[in-house]
């Protein structure tokens, strides 16, 4: 059993049922079956086309699901009115690919945004929390620093604290290491799982990455873009050594797999 493994539970967070997601007559995956458990760090892989991106805007809401549910606890999230699910949102935080940050603040001016938006806070309690937030993921002192000032690394990091502004229950990452060198790669993902720990948040992240699904996912499903729905779920390492699946085989080793099979024959 692995570290991240000893820290989550068994007790649902997010349920999706039976969920089909399509644009037009044009099916992106069908029949999705799964469950995010509370403090997992779940990952959502697949090739480039499968439907993850896809999948994460259903989850936050923002593309209604052709067929299906999706749960967070026991509230069907697409089926409660839009304030509702707003509300349910509130108590989520996302970073998406980019960063997302706007490149004519201050990074106290990004993180704060949130905040202004969805709390009656003072300025002063606002510019207090900022810090705070800024120091938990290693910028402290860069609050009137532009994105434009910082490394890629530095703006993704810069984006997970805005992310974490409400002291979300739930983060969402699109593609966190996307641009990112292996170390400051390594350097999300250990912060990503620091984050987990200490705050107890439940963390999904949609990703190709090996070296992080590797590191930081206790749990993941694999969407197929030819049969187009699931076709392995589970603890990384676990998937891998148990699966009978090719194609995921053949992800989670880059293809070594196949190329080992071309060797022997």
């Amino acid at each position: 059993m692995n570290r991240q493994d000893e820290k989550t539970s068994n007790t649902p967070h997010i349920i999706v049922s039976d969920l089909t997601m399509a644009y037009g007559d044009f099916v992106i995956q069908r029949d999705l079956n799964f469950t995010i458990n509370r403090n997992d760090v779940f990952i959502v892989m697949g090739g480039s086309g499968c439907g993850k991106t896809t999948l994460l805007r259903h989850l936050i809401g923002l593309k209604r699901p052709v067929k299906g549910k999706v749960f967070y606890e026991d509230i069907s999230f697409w089926e409660v009115d839009s304030g509702e699910r707003s509300r349910i949102m509130r108590k989520s935080g996302i970073l998406y690919q980019g960063g997302a940050l706007w490149s004519s603040m201050t990074l106290a001016e990004n993180v704060a945004l949130p905040l202004d938006e969805y709390t009656d806070l003072s300025r002063g309690d606002i510019k207090e929390i900022v810090s705070l937030k800024l120091a938990m993921v290693g910028l402290a002192g860069y609050e009137e620093f532009y994105p434009a000032e910082l490394s890629g690394g530095m703006q993704k990091r810069a984006g997970l604290a805005r992310a974490m502004a409400l002291d979300p229950e739930i983060l969402f990452f699109d593609e966190p290491s996307a641009g990112l060198d292996p170390i400051s790669a390594k350097r999300l993902d250990d912060l990503i799982l620091e984050l987990r720990d200490s705050l107890g948040t439940t963390v999904v992240v949609v990703t190709h990455e090996l070296p992080s699904i590797f590191a930081i996912g206790n749990n993941s499903i694999f969407l197929d873009t030819e049969t187009r729905t699931i076709i392995g779920q589970g603890e990384p390492h676990m998937l891998l050594a148990q699966t009978d699946a090719l194609r995921v085989k053949e992800f989670l080793t880059r293809g070594e797999t196949a190329s080992a099979g071309s060797r022997a024959g």
